[in-house]
């Protein structure tokens, strides 16, 4: 497979900047199997599943890791104070984080940064493309506090280049039912950024179930693929948890024959990633780089609710391989035909299983 398989011409102003309010009136494009295509609503959900069906959400909670530091004036070397803008993308340890840092050429190995707040953190390594890894003062529990009282919502690249993050981007940029427990993502699983109390209550009343797992998103969902062969490709790794609980509710619900539906690319993952080979899933935490392409052979999902994604993304390869190529392509050409919402604060979609 080639990356310009997956390529498409997607106008400036079909990009969300802001969520539909409320969350659950946005749009949504019903996927049938076989490819015919129907307009709705998210609040047809109900309508379009069926009572017995399980719904499987991502229950990770975004951490506000975006963030803005002073380096202070170097006493060797020259360089002079500079203001740095991170970006936290992957946790290595209680106290270590690696981030994306602007501009990154004002930053080297063993500089401190301070930020608003009062702590501080020691450049430990520099790579290439603007990411380092930071050492902070503070780790676990008291490291989160200071953070989630300095930062900023961590808006993905197409929305921070045309605006800056705001108050209300606090919740909209967050699920309804993020656990606070589970703070860990620098991305939000926006599928579910759509669900309200009304939506849950509709869902009850039709008998579709739900379950939640975690994965804690991180960057490389935003990094391009730079391989023109999609198979040379390496994804970052996510760690994920899925409980006794939730891995009993969806083999049971596999064994009566229900349908699993994953709310968001995450969910969907992490299913796919805790699977063994009898498609049973397997409780557990641990890390997944999986990357499904067309030609993979789901084992547990049946249908997904989606946004829609940018062209040659892994996530675009991603619904490609659960609906099939030709079918996306059609989709997606008529989602922006009508004048769909793209992205994170885009529309949704229902896809099932080819």
């Amino acid at each position: 497979m080639k990356l310009s398989d997956f390529d498409f011409h997607l106008p400036e102003d079909r990009i969300a900047l802001r969520p539909a309010r409320p969350r659950d009136s946005a749009r949504l494009l019903h996927v049938r199997p076989g490819g015919a295509l129907e307009d709705r609503g998210v609040l047809d959900l109900p309508d379009l599943l069926q009572p017995g069906d399980l719904m499987v959400f991502n229950d990770t909670r975004v951490l506000p890791a975006a963030l803005t530091a002073s380096r202070p004036a170097r006493e060797h070397g020259g360089g002079g104070p500079a203001r740095i803008e991170i970006n936290l993308h992957h946790r290595e340890g209680d106290d270590v984080w690696r981030a994306f840092v602007r501009p990154a050429k004002r930053l080297r190995t063993g500089d401190r940064l301070d930020f608003e707040g009062g702590f501080s953190a020691g450049v430990t390594h520099k790579g290439a493309g603007g990411e380092v890894s930071l050492k902070f003062d503070r780790s676990g529990a008291a490291l989160d506090a200071v953070i989630e009282a300095a930062g900023a919502p961590p808006l993905p690249p197409y929305i921070a280049s045309k605006r800056a993050a705001d108050a209300a981007d606090r919740s909209d940029y967050q699920t309804l039912y993020a656990a606070p427990d589970k703070t860990g993502s620098v991305a939000a699983p926006t599928a579910g950024l759509h669900f309200t109390e009304r939506l849950f209550a509709a869902l009850d009343t039709r008998g579709v179930r739900r379950t939640h797992v975690t994965l804690h998103v991180g960057a490389g969902t935003f990094l391009p693929v730079k391989t023109e062969d999609v198979a040379e490709h390496r994804m970052h790794g996510e760690w994920f948890e899925v409980s006794e609980e939730a891995a009993a509710a969806i083999n049971a619900a596999k064994t009566d024959g229900a349908r699993i539906i994953a709310v968001g690319t995450t969910a969907l993952r992490t299913l796919e990633s805790a699977a063994g080979p009898d498609g049973a899933v397997q409780a557990g935490s641990r890390e997944t780089d999986i990357f499904i392409t067309p030609g993979y052979r789901f084992r547990v999902v049946d249908g997904l609710m989606t946004n829609f994604h940018l062209p040659k993304s892994t996530l675009f390869m991603l619904v490609s391989a659960l609906a099939g190529l030709d079918v996306m392509q059609i989709a997606y050409a008529h989602a922006i035909a009508q004048g769909y919402r793209f992205f994170s604060y885009g529309d949704s979609s229902l896809i099932w299983r080819a």
